[in-house]
């Protein structure tokens, strides 16, 4: 990797970077994939990461053109990237319209909280990028393939163009054949459901109950590649204290409801006790990595507050090593900020408050999410940069912002005597979540933009370029996103909020993060919120972040990078062990190399492997979102959820054990591919 980022040091690489033709192109795919995501993600929880296809889309339509490059290219992902993933707002947002609050999306209000806290997002992470991009070890597991991708196309055209054929070391193959194979069991799986995604064997421990949980995730396989061994272990250890500890524990203690078998009693448990250990957990794992943190980003800040006492500092620079200028950054974060404070002010004052009380619920609110947007875009950025940006888990963010929020909020309402007035409860909540609304759209942006950056950094783009497309992309995104929530609210409605009174509620989007995080600040408003797990999940992230130091003090490789054993106990099991899986596959492979051939000639094979896991998630990504159009289509249309399934539930069994022998296989070959490397 050090030799790929000398050479494009070495060279000036003086391409056209921020062009129209690709601004205007990134505005489409930004449209397309950030429809896709609210749909998919108010469905079942869950988004895509929209970079590597928005890549290779833009390759492709951009190859039409003469002089384009691998830099125009990189903007276009970056763009596009970028507002695919402000959509992950809609993991709390629809709480507005689930206590009653509102009775349809205010798009002004909606557009605004999506575009300012994006904006602020970016802005946060630019004192960041030298820390964890240039200066760091992080694997950001997406920004190393979309890079992969940017570079192997760049290498094909150019080969086209001089009439060679893609050499066999160009990586074409690997990251085709790493393509195709994701996106044919991906669209075996998810489209004609004849494969299952996962496997799930639950055993009976006493009284009690667990699980031994698989996914089948061939892409999530390929991140864990990249991710490295330490991260993919320290999940692993997260999964056996969640599931070897926790969910046994209070299965066995606790009494089962009457009626709720005791898996789906264990499964209960898992959600609403373990799930915020889990987030108590990553709360102090989050805090600790900011402190970690903080010399290189006050020496980041540092050397930008240099620029302006002396302005010919930037000249000797290299290109790729300016961010936004200070007076730029200075600029959008005041326009952000107004546009923040005028919006919360519109929000509370149809209350009939006096203008005091309005304003201090403002600036508190607003200032409230500006703090600790700047710590959530630390720990995002980390995350990121650890497993991942589609195993990063923004709704775990999501819940310490919407405690934070409605604790401020909590306090606030009582010294007004607001709980007092008719409806005070439901306005407190609706404070809380408006503002942990801002928060969460600063986390998904710095969850994003870090892997863009990283990116960047590996293909030769100019940082300052990359934040102005980053910044567009939120405008872009946050124009969409309030349109498109309305439309999918009054067809299907949400979960105690149905636009009409003859809806059928099981057809209503399920968006389960908001619903979690609105419960949360509903019980902390009737005080009937479950403290104590949180603070056991504290307790633990104190544990593990002396064990991680106590560990790199003693050892010479082994951590516990303590945030990845949060994300561990809170992340659905299914999310995280193909990550484990493909962490360890590595490992081995890479060990088995190194002892068999030596150093210098197992590179081929570490070069192969990271090909193709790029290509596995390469493939993976560009049918989720083929798939997610389709499904939007037919659903809205009429059809089925399900419209190109050939199987119907009763073949559910037998798709979970295919899908087992396929993944298998899978694995095999990712192995044969990596071991046929020796003589590249």
């Amino acid at each position: 990797m050090k030799q790929e980022e000398n050479e494009f040091m070495r060279h000036e690489l003086r391409l056209p970077e921020l062009t129209v033709r690709g601004m205007i192109l990134g505005a489409i795919l930004t449209v397309i994939f950030t429809a896709s995501n609210v749909y998919l993600g108010l469905k079942v929880g869950l988004t895509f990461s929209s970079a590597i296809p928005a890549a290779v889309i833009s390759m492709a339509v951009l190859k039409m053109a003469k002089n384009s490059n691998i830099l125009e290219n990189n903007m276009v992902q970056t763009q596009a990237s970028a507002a695919g993933t402000l959509s992950a707002i809609i993991f709390i947002i629809p709480g507005m319209l689930m206590i009653g609050y509102w009775q349809g999306f205010e798009f002004w209000q909606t557009l605004l909280v999506s575009a300012c806290g994006g904006c602020l997002g970016v802005l946060f992470t630019i004192p960041l990028r030298r820390a964890m991009v240039v200066h760091s070890d992080l694997a950001y597991p997406e920004g190393v393939a979309a890079a992969e991708i940017l570079k192997v196309g760049s290498q094909s055209r150019k080969d086209a163009k001089e009439g060679k054929e893609s050499g066999e070391g160009s990586g074409v193959k690997e990251i085709a054949s790493g393509g195709i194979l994701a996106g044919i069991i991906a669209f075996c799986s998810n489209a004609l459901q004849v494969l299952g995604s996962q496997f799930s064997l639950w055993i009976p421990v006493g009284r009690g109950m667990t699980q031994l949980p698989l996914g089948y995730s061939t892409a999530l396989v390929g991140a864990g590649y990249l991710i490295g061994i330490a991260a993919g272990l320290a999940m692993l250890v997260g999964i056996l204290i969640a599931w070897a500890g926790f969910v046994p524990y209070y299965t066995i203690t606790s009494a089962v409801p009457d009626g709720m078998t005791l898996q789906k009693f264990a499964g209960s448990v898992y959600q609403e006790r373990v799930r915020l250990i889990g987030a108590g957990a990553m709360g102090v794992a989050a805090v600790w990595t900011l402190i970690m943190l903080a010399r290189p980003v006050i020496d980041g800040v540092k050397e930008s507050l240099a620029v302006l006492h002396t302005p010919d500092a930037e000249k000797g620079k290299h290109r790729m090593d300016i961010d936004m200028s200070i007076q730029s950054v200075a600029m959008v974060f005041c326009l952000t900020v107004a546009g923040l404070l005028g919006i919360f002010y519109a929000f509370v004052s149809p209350e009939g408050l006096p203008v005091s009380e309005n304003l201090t619920f403002t600036f508190v609110g607003v200032g409230v999410a500006v703090l600790m947007g700047f710590f959530v875009a630390a720990a995002c950025a980390y995350m990121a940069g650890l497993v991942g940006t589609s195993s990063s888990p923004i709704s775990g963010i999501g819940i310490l912002a919407i405690i934070v929020a409605s604790l401020v909020m909590y306090a606030l309402c009582s010294s007004f005597g607001i709980f007092a007035l008719p409806g005070g409860e439901k306005f407190a909540t609706a404070t809380a979540i408006f503002t942990t609304s801002i928060i969460v759209a600063i986390a998904c942006i710095s969850n994003d933009n870090m892997q863009d950056l990283k990116t960047g950094y590996l293909v030769g783009a100019t940082p300052w370029r990359q934040q102005v497309a980053l910044l567009l992309g939120c405008v872009v995104g946050a124009l969409v996103i309030a349109p498109v929530l309305n439309l999918l609210y009054q067809a299907y409605g949400f979960p105690g909020a149905l636009p009409r009174p003859d809806m059928d509620p099981s057809q209503a989007l399920a968006a389960p993060q908001a619903a979690l995080m609105t419960t949360i600040a509903q019980g902390i408003f009737s005080s009937t919120l479950a403290w104590n797990y949180i603070y056991i999940g504290l307790g633990l992230g104190v544990v593990l972040v002396i064990v991680d130091q106590v560990l790199k003090r003693n050892t010479r490789s082994l951590c516990l990078p303590p945030l990845a054993v949060g994300m561990g106990i809170y992340l659905p099991p299914s999310v995280q062990t193909p990550l484990v899986v493909g962490a360890v596959l590595g490992y081995f492979l890479r060990r088995h190399m190194t002892q068999k051939w030596g150093e210098e000639k197992a590179k081929a094979g570490f070069r192969r492997g990271t090909l193709f896991a790029s290509g596995l998630i390469v493939g993976e990504s560009i049918v989720g979102v083929v798939l997610a159009g389709v499904i939007v289509a037919s659903v809205t249309n009429g059809g089925s959820e399900a419209p190109l399934a050939i199987v119907g539930k009763d073949f559910a069994d037998t798709a979970e054990y295919l899908g087992l022998a396929v993944f298998a296989a899978a694995l095999v070959i990712f192995s044969k591919v990596v071991l046929s490397g020796k003589n590249d």
